[in-house]
């Protein structure tokens, strides 16, 4: 981990978009969920686990203790969602950690974009990080939904296997933030209407904001 920590600092943002876009969209080379929930959902949190060393580099103690415990726990309840999984209080606590994890990392991100008054590389990675960091947290917060009351949701599988539960709001988000909005899922309950909606919003603000941010740190770069 020593020798990784130069490469991790000098590319956190990369590695870490890199890292974000494994776990939302590695289903499309799929086709074996089970597989995914036993195996590759634990692999994909221990890559995010390091890819996200980077982001919290000389950061602070206590930032780095509650990134490793809140990486602890996202990593741990996946190798117990096969023995637990129709325990819906089991759902929520994992649901909860996730939407705590992504959101701890989020943060970070986004104080990183208001800061530097330049544009560079880093600055256009940790631009896509947050995109998708706000997709993974509107993931695990509808799920947390989802699992509390599986019919807050028209067209989600609800087949007992969490795999594809999870790739349906990946989907739903995606295309929530996106405002693309197919249809073909839908809320359909009162509170699940109106996360959607706030995750719509939070989608077109992020953008817009960070189209100003951008513009603004190039306008600073040509004027120097």
């Amino acid at each position: 981990m020593k020798q990784a920590l130069p490469f991790l600092r000098r590319r956190k943002y990369e590695v870490l978009l890199f890292a974000l876009v494994q776990h939302l969209f590695i289903g499309i080379f799929l086709r074996d969920l089970p597989f995914y929930t036993k195996y590759i959902w634990v692999a994909n949190m221990l890559i995010l686990g390091v890819a996200s060393v980077g982001v919290f580099v000389e950061k602070g103690r206590w930032k780095n203790v509650v990134k490793n415990l809140l990486f602890v726990l996202v990593t741990a309840f996946p190798l117990a969602v096969p023995f637990v999984q129709h325990v819906p209080e089991f759902m929520y606590a994992l649901n909860i950690s996730y939407v705590l994890f992504f959101s701890f990392i989020f943060w970070e991100v986004l104080k990183f974009l208001l800061r530097p008054g330049y544009i560079n590389l880093d600055i256009i990675s940790a631009s896509a990080c947050g995109y998708f960091l706000l997709i993974e947290i509107s993931v695990f917060l509808m799920q947390m939904l989802f699992y509390q009351n599986p019919d807050s949701f028209k067209g989600v599988s609800n087949t007992g296997d969490p795999a594809s539960t999870y790739i349906d709001l990946v989907y739903f988000c995606s295309i929530t933030l996106t405002s693309i909005g197919f249809g073909d899922i839908l809320p359909n309950a009162h509170y699940t209407k109106l996360a959607t909606a706030f995750f719509g919003i939070a989608g077109q603000f992020y953008s817009v904001v960070l189209v100003g941010i951008l513009i603004s740190k190039f306008t600073s770069n040509s004027t120097t």
